[in-house]
């Protein structure tokens, strides 16, 4: 499993700048504090200074944290993510891609699915 970033920003104009502060997170805090930012920003809101507050809680360097957002460090990523995913033909959040590693045969799959979904889309790969 990757995950990649998928602002769209038309609809939410804090997406860029959400998924940036995320990657500062996980570049000081690993893989678990990038997670747990993303729980907070959903659960507690967006915003430069919830993001500070949120890597403070974390128990981040704050300056360090700052200065990676306001630097736009990780905006080149986060735009490189969105143009992967739209060529791959993902058109909105959440957007997945199975692939078979055996075959290359891909699937894109839009939305918030059941896992019984996506089982049955992996089911239908194996077996062609």
């Amino acid at each position: 499993w990757v995950y990649r970033h998928f602002p769209l920003s038309s609809i939410h104009p804090n997406a860029q700048k959400a998924a940036e502060a995320s990657e500062c997170v996980a570049e000081q805090g690993g893989n678990d504090a990038f997670w747990e930012f993303a729980d907070m920003m959903f659960e507690s809101g967006l915003g430069r200074d919830n993001y500070i507050a949120y890597a403070e809680d974390l128990g981040l360097n704050v300056a360090t944290f700052t200065d990676c957002f306001d630097s736009g460090k990780f905006a080149q990523k986060v735009a490189d993510d969105l143009a992967d995913g739209s060529a791959a033909g993902v058109r909105g959040t959440p957007g997945s891609v199975i692939v078979d590693h055996e075959t290359g045969e891909t699937r894109i799959v839009s939305g918030a699915l059941p896992m019984s979904s996506f089982q049955s889309i992996i089911d239908t790969l194996k077996n062609s």
